[in-house]
């Protein structure tokens, strides 16, 4: 039978990699093959439309088995990880009760999100009531000033509760750069302020307390390649200034933990865990063969990005959210926060918290994810990305190094300028639809309002008594806050403006065009009137003129606007904007008449939408 099989595709020629390109250019029918299918992406470097084997010829990313160094595949032989969920504490007695509740629903990690005054042993006797510390990986958050102190309390408390710390396993999420890169706050004693949690946590050796929170980065837009290099970079000065200060490499190492955002760039996001495992891995490995083992394995925790998150059609972010934990858990992280889809907008309820636990616990008990490591090891796709990412990754951790390291960079605000560039490219990239947020800048929901859920889009700072600024912070601006205070604004201004479709004309474009116009303009939450098709250009204008209409658009063909807009426009005689959807060849002939307004592929939508909102009085 396999001598049958072995015969039987014997009798199919192969087919090199240049016959199927000149197959595929031949369908193109004279398109450009870059142009049209090279995906140019903002990591620096290009995607094919295709790979083959030949395409894994020469890449530098190791073949290696799980488990082995430089665990590119998976720092463990499963791919089991911890399901977390974070708590803000307003009241101990109710945080307790609510982890104990949570724990009978699937979480298997726990983070408290502590104030400054309840860093002390009382509040974490009444916190933790009930919870076996040595079951449960136990996390937690508080003001970095007290970061210290809460390790020291917490190791005290659990001694006395007569727990196993040698099998209490957690973290504390002390972020040394935290006060530069989101409050542009100088701190020169991170290093001492880093020795003084670790002597806290002595008595505790499975705790992380040196974070590298990358998932600020990621939230401040950055691109997968910035979030990984500064985050590889982050983690590198963390080793070399403790180093010096006396701590070895093997306790730093088990104390760090990377803490990665991920958002719904689903195989490059995947391509991200498996790079930055293998990078870390590399960079541990250089200060010598004793550190090729436990030693150069990352630790990783993923949380689901907010930059990428709406207000609008939030149910959506649930879509984002599920690709975002399937890219984090197929990439091997040890633990992951999904957050509620209503992250945006209010303090999670019950409803959104337990759907967020349920994508994860359906990946695991529908899909069975944790059963097998690394599927995605010999894709040619996944692999030219994990290879492509880390050699960008690199080239950003270099740089660093060479400006003197991730503490230098961030005090002079570099890291801050070139994220936040990042971020305002992306911002341009939303307002010209080409990143798409579906429900925001491309088909919205047209009856959504959303003024009563949310009290403002933009959310003002506060001091916390921590120092002057003075460096430039990261700019959490999330991808959809524009559009969604252009949409505000109109629900806010209490106006209602109609945009009616005046379709004549060609069936085929005439529909085409109105549908692509309605959701054009149902982004700043006006009301679409949208119509079958009018006998004369008289009939519709009167009809939009009837219907209250501030704006009529035109949708036609590029033929027959020559006609039909010079008429419509005169006939209108200002008495509502109007717009000619497409670009027409006839284009300058019609802004020569007056028509000064065209909406199409190209135009800038948000800008677009701006300047009607402005027209029409709503600020």
């Amino acid at each position: 039978m396999a001598t049958d099989k072995e015969r039987l595709l014997s009798e199919f020629p192969a087919i090199s990699t240049q016959e199927w390109k000149d197959k595929i250019v031949t369908d193109l029918k004279g398109a450009d093959f870059e142009r049209k299918l090279v995906w140019r992406t903002n990591e620096g470097f290009n995607v094919n439309p295709f790979y083959r084997r030949e395409d894994l010829e020469g890449l530098s990313t190791p073949k290696v088995m799980p488990a082995e160094y430089p665990y590119v595949r998976s720092t463990r032989m499963d791919n089991e990880w911890l399901i977390r969920q974070d708590i803000n504490v307003n009241d101990p007695k109710e945080a307790n009760e609510k982890a104990l509740d949570i724990l009978n629903k699937g979480i298997t990690s726990l983070g408290f999100k502590l104030r400054r005054d309840q860093v002390n042993k009382e509040t974490l006797a009444v916190l933790l009531k009930g919870i076996m510390p040595e079951a449960i990986e136990l996390n937690f958050s508080c003001c970095i000033s007290v970061a210290a102190k809460l390790g020291g309390e917490l190791a005290a408390y659990l001694t006395e509760v007569g727990a196993d710390v040698a099998q209490c396993k957690g973290s504390i999420n002390f972020d040394p750069f935290k006060k530069q890169l989101v409050k542009g706050i100088s701190n020169p004693q991170w290093v001492a302020m880093c020795a003084q949690l670790l002597d806290a946590v002595r008595p505790l050796p499975q705790y992380h307390v040196l974070t590298v929170n990358a998932l600020n980065i990621n939230n401040a837009g950055a691109y997968i390649y910035q979030e990984l290099g500064y985050a590889l970079s982050w983690g590198a000065e963390l080793i070399d200034k403790l180093t010096e200060a006396g701590y070895s490499i093997e306790e730093l190492t088990s104390r760090i933990k990377f803490v990665f955002g991920v958002g719904s760039n689903y195989f490059m996001e995947l391509a991200k865990f498996r790079a930055a495992r293998w990078l870390w891995a590399e960079i541990i490995g250089a200060y010598g063969d004793q550190y090729k083992g436990d030693a150069a394995k990352i630790h990783m925790h993923a949380v689901t990005s907010t930059w990428n998150k709406t207000i609008y059609d939030a149910h959506v972010n649930l879509l984002r959210t599920q690709t975002e934990a399937m890219s984090a858990t197929l990439g091997g992280v040890d633990s992951l926060t999904v957050q509620p889809f209503d992250v945006t907008y209010q303090e999670s309820d019950n409803f959104s918290e337990r759907i967020a636990r349920n994508q994860q616990l359906l990946l695991k008990e529908e899909s069975h994810f944790d059963k097998v490591i690394d599927p995605a090891a010999g894709s040619y796709y996944i692999e030219h990305l994990t290879n492509a990412l880390a050699e960008q990754a690199w080239k950003l951790f270099l740089a660093v190094e060479e400006e003197g390291g991730f503490a230098a960079a961030v005090e002079a605000g570099s890291v801050q300028k070139a994220v936040n560039a990042s971020n305002a490219k992306r911002h341009a990239a939303v307002a010209a639809r080409k990143e798409i947020f579906l429900g925001t800048n491309q088909f919205p929901n047209f009856t959504e309002t959303a003024a009563q859920k949310v009290a403002e889009v933009e959310v003002g700072g506060h001091s916390c008594g921590c120092g002057t600024p003075s460096i430039e912070t990261l700019n959490f601006d999330r991808g959809a806050s524009e559009f969604e205070a252009l949409r505000l604004a109109t629900e806010r201004s209490g106006k209602e403006v109609k945009v009616f479709m005046l379709t004549i004309g060609n069936l085929a474009m005439r529909l085409a065009r109105s549908q692509f116009s309605s959701n054009f303009f149902a982004c700043a939450g006006y009301k679409v009137l949208d119509n079958l098709g009018f006998a004369t250009v008289q009939e519709g204008v009167d009809a939009g003129l009837a219907a209250g209409a501030s704006i009529i658009v035109l949708c036609s063909s590029d033929d027959e606007y020559a006609e039909f807009a010079p008429e419509a426009y005169k006939y209108l005689a200002g008495r509502a904007e109007f717009v000619v959807a497409g670009a027409p060849a006839c284009a300058d002939d019609l802004k020569a008449v007056g028509i000064e307004n065209f909406i199409n592929v190209k135009s800038n939508v948000l800008e677009t939408l701006r300047q009607f909102n402005q027209k029409l009085g709503i600020n």
